[in-house]
């Protein structure tokens, strides 16, 4: 890449240079702004901050279910989730970490509709579900974020890729670490992402290998969870991710996670005598560190290969191609 700007060069090729240069280190991200809707859509983001509120406060769990929408869009933020299958493409809905489990489709329906409403085939469902992830986590009593916008929506969907990026509770902490790291993330962005799980609820199928058959779990923790997640049946029965404070956007699940009271395997891994216990217990120490490093992660997940430009399309309906 540097000899695009360090050859000796006439001024056309300069130009040429610089070009390419701009190409290659991402037309993408350069394209997203903070004020993408200014004059096109004023209102877009007091719309969704409105809607979102009112869907948090009939019931807190939507803000989490909002908020991992987003993640499992992500990474390659696109909306592509949204996505209802076609005679063309089995959408990500049936995937393995979405069947059964992903929520909120509803809510993000209502806010398109007020959307298309205010100002038509403007703001992307892409967007939608970014800044709905923000206005989730401050409804529960996270930091707030400046979102860059102009994220355009895909025309397809990938049931494969969807399997295969999402990462699964079952990850060892070496395997997270991989995952993570396979899409520009550090282990300590990590960490700060699955503080994400400080809200929200899982299902029993999700955890029960763990309950019955690991030693690194509180055993009166254990204990609590064993009714309502017997050996067999009761899969879709939902336990709390963070059991001390499960609809606050706060720093206890760290400490739940030092207590050994992770619920899945993949939390309790990132306290396990391994490489992420300091940066856990970081987190434990200074809650305003672990606030402003999620905060900073979800702004550089959001801008992880977005469609912009003349890149896919401004979807009416986020459930179906235009």
């Amino acid at each position: 890449m540097g000899s695009y700007i360090t050859g000796s060069c006439t001024p056309t090729n300069t130009k040429i240079s610089l070009s390419l240069l701009f190409l290659l280190v991402g037309v993408a991200s350069a394209q997203l702004s903070s004020t993408f809707y200014g004059t096109s859509c004023p209102n877009a983001l007091s719309t969704i901050k409105s809607a979102v509120d009112s869907a948090v406060s009939k019931e807190a769990r939507m803000g989490a279910s909002l908020l991992r929408l987003h993640f499992h869009d992500c990474f390659g933020c696109d909306a592509s989730v949204l996505l209802d299958d076609t005679a063309n493409f089995t959408g990500e809905k049936t995937a393995g970490a979405n069947a059964n489990s992903l929520r909120g489709f509803d809510v993000i329906d209502t806010i398109k509709s007020q959307l298309e409403s205010l100002c038509p085939k403007v703001v992307s469902c892409a967007d939608i579900l970014t800044v709905a992830a923000r206005d989730s986590i401050v409804a529960l009593g996270g930091l707030t974020y400046t979102v860059p916008l102009g994220r355009r929506d895909s025309t397809t969907a990938s049931l494969s890729a969807a399997n295969s990026n999402i990462p699964a509770p079952t990850l060892n902490l070496s395997a997270l670490i991989t995952a993570f790291s396979n899409k520009g993330f550090t282990a300590k962005e990590l960490v700060a992402l699955s503080g994400s799980h400080t809200i929200g609820q899982a299902r029993c199928i999700t955890f029960r290998t763990r309950l019955y058959n690991e030693a690194n779990i509180n055993a009166s923790f254990a204990t609590s969870l064993k009714s309502s997640c017997p050996t067999s049946g009761g899969d879709n029965n939902l336990s709390p991710l963070d059991v001390t404070s499960p609809t606050s956007f706060d720093n206890a699940y760290f400490s739940n996670l030092v207590s050994q009271k992770g619920l899945l395997h993949s939390d309790q891994q990132l306290f396990s005598g391994g490489s992420t216990d300091s940066q856990v217990n970081a987190y434990v120490s200074n809650p305003a560190t672990f606030r402003t490093d999620f905060a900073n992660a979800m702004i550089k997940m959001g801008n992880l290969s977005p469609l912009t430009g003349t890149n896919g399309q401004i979807r009416t309906n986020c459930r179906k191609v235009n």
